[in-house]
């Protein structure tokens, strides 16, 4: 559960805080565990919610419709391929509103509303902030060297 906390809060040690605080919880709720779905999968939805609050309280997530310049390398693996810190590194360098929308959307499979109503934000806000993380992250992937495309014809 600490790389779902880690995904959405880039330093370490807030992320692991988070994950425990997201433990404290699961095991208070644990009677409200309606055995529906997995147990796993209730887990990681508290632990989402929990990086979302945290992100939230801090005001850390901000959205704004201005581009953000993306400062800071990251260096590819040895053949060339995305691997799971690589491409983790590539999402901490979203601006931290883009980068909750993403990972909800994306990596969590939240809809567009879902979101807005998590995050406090409108649907088309959502939407706007997905096309510009996806737009980022193509972007740096190709300042760095690789597309999407070229990463799927190195898979084979």
């Amino acid at each position: 559960m600490l790389g779902v906390c880690r995904q959405y809060i880039k330093d370490l040690h807030f992320a692991e805080d988070v994950m425990i605080h997201g433990f404290v919880k699961v095991f208070n709720h644990l009677g409200s565990y309606q055995h529906k779905g997995s147990f796993e999968g209730w887990i990681r939805t508290i632990m989402v919610r929990e990086s979302i609050s945290y992100l939230r309280k801090r005001q850390f997530v901000v959205y704004d419709d201005e581009a953000v310049e993306v400062n800071g390398e990251v260096s590819k693996s040895g053949e060339g391929l995305l691997d799971v810190e690589y491409v983790q590194q590539l999402i901490d360098e979203l601006p931290e509103g883009y980068k909750a929308v993403f990972l909800l959307y994306a990596i969590e499979g939240y809809g567009h509303k879902e979101i807005a109503d998590m995050l406090e934000i409108t649907e088309g806000t959502s939407k706007s902030q997905l096309f510009k993380a996806r737009k980022m992250l193509q972007e740096n992937l190709s300042l760095k060297g690789m597309s999407p495309k070229s990463h799927s014809a190195n898979k084979k």
